[in-house]
């Protein structure tokens, strides 16, 4: 195999965006998709604990770190078509590469941070695209089955930021196809921001080129697009998933936020299954929390730029970082009865 392998302890701060992280017992590098399933293989028949990680994009790691062994999925490439890429590959890379070949229908997907592999597993969604929308299928080892296998959309039960996949390490996401146009033009636009900023109507299709640039400047505004140098970009971008109020419950806390902000406030809201989805930024900003809100020490605060994120200044700690998610998520549920669920997986550690 062409892995590489480190011994002994590696930590985990070194293998995530927010740069958290205690130490792992082992790391293996997959370098290919035949190394990423003979490793997990191994492990699994000697029973030992695996944490799988693409970019660390979407991980919140403990202080304490991970009691096992890493396998980095490093697998890249994409085939001749586009439409198949390697679970490792970087996502970005990926999704400019398509734009740049006059294919359609990831553009608005430009800039999120991670890999390939991770897009399916949560759904990952931004500016009025999910993955569930031009998600074709994916290959994947069962682990339990121990064998690989062909798994289609349909089979992958997607909701908001979340599939069967999610929750669980089960599967090993290997390559993901995804249904992509040839007319160079984007999927039609849903977002208002981004109808917005590109001067055109909801539902156009415009140049997907102008649809990604035009996504990129929103991101980079925000603070979500990886940059070393900006303490912003240590994060593991929206902390908080939008919250799903349920149809019964919608009169109740849109009272409840009238009381707070006034009844004349516009509050964002969307259509959603059972309910409305409501703006978690939006809650948060309104619950006092401005950009900017510092955490323990100042090693930790809500980004400048964006009060969904919640970043490493420099020095800090996962226990920082949880201690200022709880402050949030408390003040919000304290003010307006709405609970915010956090979007990355957290690994030896808990809200």
């Amino acid at each position: 195999m062409s892995s590489v392998e480190t011994v002994g302890p590696s930590n985990l701060s070194e293998h995530t965006t927010l740069r958290l992280g205690g130490p792992a017992r082992r790391v293996v590098v997959a370098e290919t998709t035949d190394d990423l399933v003979a490793h997990v293989r191994k492990l699994d028949e000697a029973g030992e604990p695996v944490l799988l990680v693409g970019g660390g994009s979407n991980l919140v790691v403990g202080d304490a770190g991970f009691d096992g062994t890493v396998v980095r999925i490093a697998a890249t490439g994409w085939s001749d078509d586009f439409r198949t890429v390697a679970a490792g590959q970087d996502w970005d890379a990926y999704v400019g590469a398509t734009v740049e070949a006059g294919l359609g229908g990831l553009e608005c997907l430009s800039g999120i941070p991670g890999c390939a592999g991770a897009t399916p597993i949560q759904n990952v969604g931004a500016y009025g695209c999910e993955t569930s929308q031009v998600l074709e299928s994916l290959e994947l080892y069962d682990r339990r089955a121990r064998q690989v296998r062909t798994v289609s959309a349909e089979e992958l039960g997607f909701a908001y930021r979340t599939s069967v996949l999610k929750g669980t390490d089960s599967g090993v996401v290997l390559s993901v196809r995804f249904r992509l146009s040839e007319d160079g033009l984007s999927a039609p636009v849903r977002y208002a921001e981004l109808a917005r900023t590109l001067g055109v109507e909801i539902g156009a299709r415009v140049p997907a080129k102008e649809v990604r640039e035009a996504v990129l400047a929103l991101r980079r505004g925000k603070g979500m697009v990886l940059d070393p140098h900006d303490h912003d970009t240590w994060s593991a971008g929206s902390f908080f998933t939008n919250p799903i109020v349920a149809e019964d419950d919608v009169a109740d806390v849109l009272a409840r936020i009238g009381d707070v902000v006034g009844t004349e406030a516009a509050v964002p809201r969307y259509p959603a299954d059972g309910g409305i989805k409501l703006s978690a930024a939006w809650l948060i900003e309104r619950a006092g929390f401005a950009k900017g809100h510092a955490g323990p020490g100042g090693r930790v605060s809500l980004s400048t730029k964006h009060t969904l994120a919640l970043t490493n200044r420099g020095g800090a700690t996962t226990a920082d970082l949880l201690a200022l998610a709880r402050e949030v998520r408390d003040g919000v549920h304290e003010r307006f009865g709405v609970e915010l669920r956090p979007e990355p997986l957290l690994v030896n550690c808990e809200l």
